[in-house]
C-alpha cells in the first residue's frame, strides 16, 4: 500500500492540464484528479489554433497534457501525453487506489479501458456517418459493444465492479455523456436491452467527480458541435 506522504507530495507538486471543452480523454484525467482530491489547473486549448506552447509539449498535438512541476504556467514541467498514461501516473502516485490490487483483475480493467477507446472511435464513426446507411451501421456497431460491456458490468453495480470507483468508470463517464446528446438529437434510446448500464450511467451521471469534469454549458456545446456537422446524424435530427 502506498503511504499517505506519496499523496501529499503529489498535490504539492503544481499540475496543469492541458484541456479542450469537448475532449472526452480530457473529462478521464479530470475525473481521475477530483476522484483522487488532488489539486490542478486547467488550461483549454484552441485545437483548431493549437498556441506554440502546446505544440512544445504535446508531441501528437492532442489533449489531454499534463504539465508536472514547473511554474503556474507549465514552463519547466515534465509533460504527460496520452489519458491512458495520465491516468496511470495518478493511479501510481496519489491515493485512493483506482485500479485493482490484483494484478489479473487490473489487467482486465486496463483492457476494458482499451475497449472504452474503442467505443468512442465508434462513436465518432456514428457522428461522423455521411449518410443514412453509414449511420445505420455506426449504430449496429455501437449496439454490440454495449452488449459486450452489458455482460462484463457488474450486475448489482453500481460501478462497472461493483461498489468501488475505479478506472474503469473514469473511462465510460465521457462515453456515455455522448448517449445524452444523441437522444436530444431525436435518436431512438440505446440502452433498452441493457439494464446494468442503465443504472451505472445513471449513477455516473450524479457522481460529483463526473459532473465536474465538464463545464457547466457542456451538453449545450455538444449538440451545437454535433448539429453543425454537415453529416447525417444532423440531417436525420
Amino acid at each position: 500500500m502506498r503511504s499517505s506522504s506519496s499523496a501529499h507530495a503529489t498535490s504539492c507538486t503544481p499540475l496543469v492540464l492541458a484541456s479542450h471543452a469537448l475532449c472526452p480523454y480530457v473529462q478521464r484525467a479530470a475525473i481521475v484528479l477530483a476522484e483522487k482530491g488532488v489539486p490542478f489547473t486547467r488550461r483549454d486549448v484552441d485545437l483548431s489554433h493549437k498556441p506554440d506552447w502546446f505544440l512544445a509539449v504535446s508531441p501528437l498535438g492532442k489533449t489531454p497534457v499534463l504539465l508536472v512541476g514547473g511554474n503556474a504556467a507549465g514552463e519547466g514541467a515534465h509533460a504527460l501525453f496520452e489519458s491512458a498514461v495520465i491516468c496511470e501516473y495518478l493511479d501510481e502516485v496519489a491515493l485512493p487506489r483506482l485500479h485493482p490490487l490484483d494484478p489479473l483483475e487490473r489487467a482486465r480493467h486496463r483492457g476494458w479501458m482499451e475497449f472504452g477507446s474503442g467505443v468512442l472511435n465508434t462513436i465518432a464513426a456514428f457522428y461522423n456517418a455521411t449518410d443514412e446507411a453509414a449511420l445505420a451501421a455506426a449504430r449496429a456497431t455501437l449496439q454490440a459493444r454495449l452488449a459486450q460491456l452489458e455482460a462484463a458490468c457488474h450486475a448489482q453495480g453500481p460501478w462497472f465492479a461493483g461498489t468501488s470507483f475505479g478506472m474503469v468508470d473514469a473511462v465510460f463517464a465521457p462515453v456515455f455523456r455522448y448517449f445524452d446528446a444523441f437522444e436530444a438529437l431525436g435518436q431512438p434510446a440505446f440502452f433498452g436491452a441493457t439494464p446494468r448500464l442503465r443504472g451505472w450511467r445513471a449513477a455516473l451521471a450524479q457522481r460529483p467527480s463526473v459532473r465536474g469534469a465538464v463545464a457547466p454549458d457542456f451538453d449545450a456545446r455538444l449538440l451545437h458541435f454535433l448539429r453543425a456537422r454537415p453529416f447525417a446524424l444532423a440531417h436525420v435530427a
